[in-house]
């Protein structure tokens, strides 16, 4: 027994109360606990050197101060955010085999996943209308994107990913938690979480589907309706040379969006599995870890704006001749 459980009776009967977990994560492959952590570590480092210099980049260089490139940069925050809530947990408990968490540090890690997790899909949907208006209306995009509206729309996302959080968070503390401690993931998953709960979860899960079917499905519809719009214009440009630039331009956030909400729904919208396995923490790594280093990679620093003010940071503060060529 771990030492923050405790014996109760309740109706004549012994239960344990759990006040700390064993998170399962990769337990299961001891030959290669090493190699994982190299690699997790590696992955972690470049997500985060990524959207850091991202952030850098943007704040130093005024050309990017832009509302795509505003928008860019809170994903940069979100992206960062989430890797940094599971990742560094996920290396330390590879690396001691400890992989004991508190309750109240379970806790903590469902809401500041989830906050960042649901402001990233509102800042997505964000990023889709800037997209529309940039494309379908160029001539009243610096009227209608203005900053007072980047900001608002930034600002609800951020506001509805705490909002969301915050109630799934307190709704885990009408829960009693006893017998198995086992969650079969790296990190403290709510559906995990209640799935270990001795009391009726019924509520929680009302508030899980409320949420998924309201702002979830709010959240889709307001993410991909611009598109068709956006595809429509696209159709109706006589070059391919401006069809492939106007497309271009929305690719990459296209990408980000099928693989996150492919990943998310995946994961909160499916049947429970009876016995979750090695295909549930995969699933897991690909949108705790490996989503957050897309934006660096495939959405950002394939940008030739970004390159250029990376060209001219790297002149201005090292010296560095501007006829350097980056392979990025």
């Amino acid at each position: 027994m771990l030492s923050g459980d405790y014996m109760i009776n309740t109706n004549q009967e012994n239960q344990t109360i759990s006040h700390e977990f064993f998170l399962l994560g990769f337990s299961d492959f001891p030959k290669i606990r090493y190699i994982l952590i190299l690699i997790f570590y590696l992955i972690y480092l470049i997500t985060l050197t990524g959207n850091l210099l991202i952030l850098v980049l943007i704040h130093n260089d005024s050309r990017l101060h832009t509302p795509m490139y505003f928008f860019l940069g809170n994903l940069a925050c979100l992206d960062a955010g989430t890797s940094s809530v599971t990742v560094p947990r996920m290396l330390a408990d590879l690396l001691t085999e400890i992989r004991t968490i508190s309750l109240t540090a379970c806790r903590a890690q469902v809401f500041f996943f989830m906050t960042f997790a649901t402001s990233e899909i509102f800042l997505l949907a964000g990023m889709s209308y800037d997209r529309y208006v940039a494309i379908c209306h160029p001539l009243h995009y610096i009227h209608v994107m203005s900053w007072e509206v980047c900001v608002q729309l930034v600002s609800v996302a951020w506001a509805l990913g705490f909002s969301d959080s915050l109630i799934h968070t307190l709704c885990t503390h009408r829960l009693t938690f006893c017998g198995p401690n086992i969650i079969q993931s790296f990190f403290c998953d709510l559906p995990l979480l209640l799935k270990l709960s001795c009391t009726d979860t019924f509520i929680n899960i009302v508030a899980i589907f409320l949420a998924a079917f309201s702002l979830g499905l709010f959240a889709l519809l307001i993410t991909f309706i611009p598109y068709i719009h956006i595809l429509r214009t696209i159709l109706r440009i006589p070059t391919k040379e401006g069809k492939h630039k106007a497309f271009s331009t929305c690719a990459s956030h296209l990408s980000v969006v099928f693989i996150y909400y492919g990943t998310i729904l995946f994961t909160y919208l499916r049947p429970a599995p009876s016995h979750p396995g090695i295909s549930d923490s995969l699933v897991s790594v690909i949108y705790t870890v490996i989503t957050p280093l897309l934006n660096p990679l495939i959405y950002s620093l394939r940008n030739k704006e970004l390159k250029g003010a990376l060209r001219n940071t790297l002149h201005k503060h090292f010296h560095i001749g501007t006829d350097i060529r980056l392979s990025l």
